[in-house]
């Protein structure tokens, strides 16, 4: 963000130069890039003088072009080929002598000696927009007769020096993208040596209706898209040019002038950080202003004579007929303020960022506007600014305001209230500032104390100021002001030695992913930010627990993951699309949890946990000559997902499993060990995966790999007896119902076999049109054994029968062959 140094100057007294005033706002986290002496038109205007048409004749050899000699001043009039279809003689016009360099942009040329079609020309006519004055490109600009010939064109427009400073303005500090801004943190740096500095704030005391013959009827309906919504009207305006003064302000940090009604928009903007939007008056049918969504798929043209398509959450500014303006961010090209306007209405609104920004990015539209009401704007300066702006209008455009303001407001935004306590800024800090001082900051900052005591006080913040609403935030905004550097570096280190050994987690997690990798697995890397929508309807990771942020970029960004487990679907989409659906990845990443119930403000009521995530789709072994391809399968990722426990120490004599309540996974086991939840996986829910526009199953594991490493340093190691006699397994593969889980089969086995029955696992599931409607196939492993004799053929078969009856009676099952 460009601030110029003399438009700073009228808001601050302060004889610090750019350099000085630089140094403090760095300091004070408004970091200043780079700092430019620049002029208000880019190359100020050298090489142009003031010319005079002496004769105008049409081209022997170019039926659009003119053969010109112009006198500049000099002995000999200079001959000109002009193209320009307004040129004529009696004309006072800018010319570019030869050696001239002008200026489009980044781009430049320089004027030279030339023979055009067969014709001399020495120099050039200049229209608007070829010297950085304006957009203008009908013709070359005709001065005023009086104007001297020969006057360099720096001095008749008055070109200022000027020093920007470029400010790189964080996402968070969205109150300083304004001179006003600016100036209110630098006063509140240097209210520290001199108590007298004050912020000028230019005065709308002035402000007045002078009639009420334009009322404009506005309606709000969507009220959580619209925060507040305030205009007037004013009538018999007459747009023109800007004066010199407004140009150069909006020049010096590179906006090109358009006419005084905008260019007075965007000067407010620039001055206060309030976005404002004048609308042609005699466009608004039915004189009613309706602030709303329109269908999806509705066509709108926006003033860069683009025809683009709405979306059903874009909010529009409309008429009676039709949208007018796209909120926030862009107007339309019906409704724009040009020359023939003559009546306006005014707009100043505070809209909700969430809305704009979406808005901004489905249409790639990046404005002045959209960027500050993305990040949110002060919903208590709409009226200032309205009011600033209509002044401003009258004085340089004339014309009457011929309304009341129009203030929708119907939830006031009320200030953030803040605890702090003293012994937190002293400890925060590093170091007792006093109260007294530490109460002339937080004044300085606008920050009301509402009351305290020998502990504490309590502030309020004012809503500009979107980034400070914790303890630990004013206390920031104590330092920053006070100053980074003016805090002493401790002559002593305090250090407590405690000896723990600890496994070494980045060597564990290298050997880990060197173990998948080796197995055919590839390492993803997702956002640790997702949509709080996924957690909506789950009951293992509960909508209640998702961390959400306080100030999010997008609907699609605007909470904390508690699961790797959409990320990972995310990425498999994208593969899939992308003809890629063979797919084995993992990925390792931390995940967060509000704990259920606790306060939100609290940072003790957060918890932060790292997970390893397995994710298997699609087929195991493709097709080949002699053999048909093999689909992965739910004893895949079993297999893989076991094997890192193994690789850790955990053997399948520690963890126990049981089955799991459909939730994302319509199938799948809980492993524990010592009580521990170690590990979850399974098959996602068929549900889950249309969402995503997945067609093959996917099979997933999830590790909490903290308590994972926890337990493996932890495990103990006891030895006991090798039993004498072998343990037997069987395997039973059982047609069910779909909706019969394992933990149920698991409950039913124990019940009919206590004293035989060692362990059960599920080592397989398998759905398919073979098997008949609503039913699947579960592949059972049981381990049998009897410490004290060898099982005899006899004894195994019986339990077999006993296992499989039960089966049947209870849950309906089927053997199959």
């Amino acid at each position: 963000m460009d601030i110029s140094f003399n438009w700073l100057k009228n808001y601050i007294n302060t004889d610090k130069n750019p350099d000085e005033i630089a140094e403090i706002l760095t300091s004070l986290g408004l970091e200043v890039g780079s700092i430019e002496e620049v002029e208000s038109i880019k190359g100020g205007l050298r090489g142009l003088v003031i010319g005079e048409v002496l004769t105008c004749d049409k081209h022997p050899n170019a039926d659009k072009l003119s053969v010109t000699t112009v006198n500049i001043g000099s002995q000999e009039p200079l001959p000109i080929v002009c193209g320009a279809p307004n040129v004529a003689a009696g004309q006072k016009v800018v010319v570019a002598t030869v050696g001239t360099t002008l200026y489009n942009g980044d781009e430049s040329f320089v004027i030279k000696k030339a023979k055009i079609r067969g014709e001399k020309s020495e120099g050039m006519i200049c229209a608007e927009d070829e010297i950085g004055l304006g957009a203008g490109h009908d013709g070359i600009m005709v001065l005023p007769s009086d104007v001297k010939v020969g006057t360099p064109a720096a001095e008749f427009f008055k070109i200022e020096n000027d020093t920007i400073l470029e400010v790189d303005l964080t996402p968070n500090r969205i109150d300083a993208a304004s001179h006003l801004g600016v100036a209110r943190d630098l006063a509140a740096s240097l209210q520290l040596t001199n108590p007298d500095i004050k912020v000028n704030w230019p005065s709308v005391n002035d402000f007045k209706i002078d009639n009420k013959n334009f009322p404009i009827k506005v309606t709000v309906e969507n009220k959580e898209a619209c925060l507040r919504y305030s205009g007037l009207t004013i009538s018999g305006v007459t747009v023109k040019e800007s004066p010199d003064w407004l140009k150069n302000k909006l020049l010096a940090i590179g906006m090109a002038p358009i006419n005084n009604v905008v260019d007075i928009t965007n000067f407010v903007l620039h001055e206060c950080g309030q976005p404002l939007h004048a609308f042609d008056g005699d466009q608004i049918d039915g004189n009613h202003v309706i602030v709303k969504t329109q269908p999806t798929g509705t066509k709108f043209t926006t003033l860069d004579q683009k025809e683009r398509e709405l979306h059903a959450d874009d909010l529009m500014i409309c008429n009676e007929k039709e949208a007018m303006c796209i909120a926030g961010v862009f107007g339309g090209i019906k409704s724009g303020v040009n020359e023939k306007t003559t009546k306006l209405f005014l707009e100043s609104a505070c809209f909700d960022s969430v809305f704009i920004r979406k808005t901004s990015r489905r249409h790639t539209l990046f404005t002045d506007a959209s960027f500050r009401f993305e990040r949110g704007t002060d919903p208590n300066l709409t009226i200032y600014a309205l009011k600033r702006a209509a002044l401003l209008i009258k004085e340089l455009a004339g014309g009457e305001i011929s309304s009341e303001i129009v203030d929708i407001y119907p939830q006031v935004v009320d200030d953030f209230k803040v605890d702090v306590e003293w012994k937190n800024i002293t400890r925060l800090i590093g170091k007792n500032l006093g109260q007294e001082l530490i109460k002339n900051i937080l004044k300085a900052l606008d920050i009301r104390i509402l009351n305290e005591d020998q502990n504490g006080f309590t502030v309020a913040v004012p809503p500009y100021r979107v980034d400070v609403q914790r303890e630990a935030d004013v206390i920031e905004e104590i330092l920053r002001v006070y100053g980074y550097n003016n805090i002493e570096m401790s002559t002593k280190v305090n250090s407590t030695i405690v000896y723990s050994p600890q496994p070494d987690q980045h060597k564990l997690r290298n050997t880990i992913s060197q173990q998948l990798t080796g197995a055919g697995f590839q390492e993803i890397m997702c956002n640790s930010l997702t949509k709080a929508s996924y957690y909506e309807k789950s009951t293992q990771f509960p909508a209640s627990q998702t961390v959400e942020l306080a100030n999010p970029s997008s609907s699609d960004l605007n909470g904390m993951r508690q699961t790797l487990l959409f990320g990972g679907l995310e990425s498999i989409r994208h593969n899939c699309n992308r003809k890629h659906p063979d797919l084995k990845l993992f990925e390792i990443g931390n995940c967060y949890i509000l704990k259920d119930g606790a306060d939100r403000t609290l940072q003790k009521s957060y918890k932060e946990e790292q997970k390893l995530a397995l994710f298997m789709t699609g087929t195991k072994v493709p097709a080949n000559w002699n053999s048909p391809s093999q689909k992965l399968s739910f004893a895949d990722i079993k297999t893989h997902a076991e094997n890192i426990l193994l690789r850790l120490g955990i053997t399948n004599t520690q963890w126990q499993t049981k089955g799991i309540e459909p939730d994302f996974m319509q199938e799948g086991l809980q492993y524990t060990v010592a009580n521990n939840n170690i590990m979850t996986l399974g098959i996602v829910s068929n549900k889950l995966r249309k969402e995503f526009d997945i067609d093959e199953a996917v099979f997933f594991a999830e590790i909490n790999w903290d308590t994972l490493i926890k337990t493996s340093a932890n495990k103990e190691i006891i030895f006991t007896e090798l039993s004498r006699f072998p343990e037997v397994k069987r395997d039973l593969a059982l047609l069910i119902d779909k909706d019969i889980q394992f933990s149920t089969i698991e409950a039913i086995a124990r019940k009919t076999e206590k004293k035989l029955l060692k362990n059960i696992s599920l080592f397989d599931v398998y759905e398919g049109e073979k098997l008949g409607v609503g039913k699947k196939s579960y592949a059972i492993s049981f381990i049998l054994e009897d410490t004290t004799k060898t099982l005899t053929d006899k004894q195994i078969d019986k339990i077999i029968r006993n296992l499989t009856s039960a089966f049947e009676r209870e849950l309906g099952a089927k053997l199959r062959g």
